[in-house]
C-alpha cells in the first residue's frame, strides 16, 4: 500500500522467519538503491529469535547455548518474537546523509505510537529507542528498540515495539548491552493487553514520520 501523502509503501507480512525477512530486506535494499522499487517499510512479527549487532560483547550473549544470529546492523544483542511489532524501513536517505536524524525520526514514530495507547515514553540521552522513565515501579524501561544499518544511502533493519510479548525472554541476555535498565511492553506498562494486531494499524499511520522534511 502506498500513501499519496508520504510516497512510502508498506507491506504487512504477518509472521515471518527472521532469515527469510533478512533475505527480503537485502533484495529490497538492492532494488531501492537501483531505483527499481520505492521506499518500503516491511512490518511483521518474528518467531522467537535472538540477533546480535556488531557491537555485541561476549558477556551480553546467552550463557545457556541458546542460538544467536549475528547480523550487520548497529547496536548489540536483542530478541524478536511473538507479541512484538517489527518494522524494517528500506529508505533512501536525503543528502547530506544524517543517520542520527533518521534515528531520531524513528524514535519519534515509536513515541507517537505509544502515546496513542496512553503510554508516555521519551528519549534517554545516549540510548536509542522509546523509554518509560524510572519511577516507583522500577528503573528506566525500554519498550521500543532501534538497530539500523545504512549502506549506499539506503537504510536496513529498523525498530521493534513490544506489545504483549513474554518479557522473560530478555532474562537470558543483556538486552542491547544495557545492564542498568529494564525491558517492558505496552501491555505490562498499561495493565491491559495490547496485541500486535492492535498496534500494526497505528504504526502504519505514523510511518510518514520516518521521512525527512
Amino acid at each position: 500500500m502506498t500513501s499519496a501523502l508520504t510516497r512510502l509503501r508498506h507491506r504487512n507480512l504477518g509472521r515471518v522467519d527472521y532469515l527469510a525477512a533478512w533475505d527480503e530486506q537485502r533484495r529490497l535494499h538492492e532494488a531501492v538503491v537501483a531505483g527499481a522499487e520505492p521506499d518500503t517499510v516491511l512490518l511483521l512479527e518474528h518467531p522467537s529469535v535472538y540477533t546480535a549487532g556488531k557491537r555485541t560483547e561476549p558477556l551480553d550473549r546467552p550463557m545457556d547455548g541458546t542460538p544467536v544470529i549475528d547480523v550487520d546492523r548497529g547496536g548489540k544483542i536483542t530478541w524478536h518474537g511473538p507479541g512484538q511489532v517489527v518494522g524494517y524501513p528500506i529508505l533512501k536517505l536525503p543528502d547530506p546523509i544524517d543517520v542520527v536524524a533518521y534515528v531520531r525520526r524513528t524514535e519519534q514514530l515509536l513515541i507517537d505510537v505509544c502515546a496513542e495507547f496512553g503510554l508516555a515514553t521519551t528519549r534517554i540521552e545516549g540510548r536509542s529507542g522509546a523509554w518509560v522513565p524510572a519511577d516507583d515501579r522500577g528503573p528506566d524501561r525500554k519498550v521500543g528498540a532501534i538497530g539500523i544499518r545504512v549502506s549506499q544511502g539506503v537504510t536496513q533493519h529498523g525498530f521493534a515495539l513490544n506489545c504483549d510479548c513474554d518479557l522473560s525472554v530478555y532474562d537470558r541476555i543483556v538486552p542491547c548491552g544495557i545492564r542498568d535498565a529494564a525491558v517492558s511492553s505496552l501491555s505490562a506498562e498499561l495493565g491491559r493487553q495490547i496485541t500486535v494486531a492492535d498496534v500494526f494499524p497505528v504504526v502504519e499511520r505514523h510511518l510518514g514520520t520516518l521521512l525527512a522534511g
